[in-house]
């Protein structure tokens, strides 16, 4: 059987997670937002940068990442 390519998501900065709008099971294209994080009074949109689907979310709206923390795992 050939292995799933899984695509883990990672915070750029140290940020507060404003929203998630993406669920697991969803299919994400390539270029689609994941998750809206806001630093320094701006809100940055995560992208994605291949096509997939959420398989876990690993931030909730008001948590604080840092930079390297896993935001979404796509498969």
């Amino acid at each position: 059987m050939p292995r799933e390519h899984v695509n883990e998501i990672l915070a750029e900065m140290v940020a507060n997670v404003l929203s998630v709008p993406v669920e697991v099971g969803q299919k994400v294209a390539a270029g689609d937002t994941v998750v809206l994080l806001e630093s320094m009074k701006m809100e940055i949109p995560v992208l994605t940068e291949t096509a997939g689907t959420v398989t876990a979310i690993k931030v909730s709206p008001g948590d604080v990442v840092q930079e390297g923390d896993p935001l979404v795992t796509l498969s």
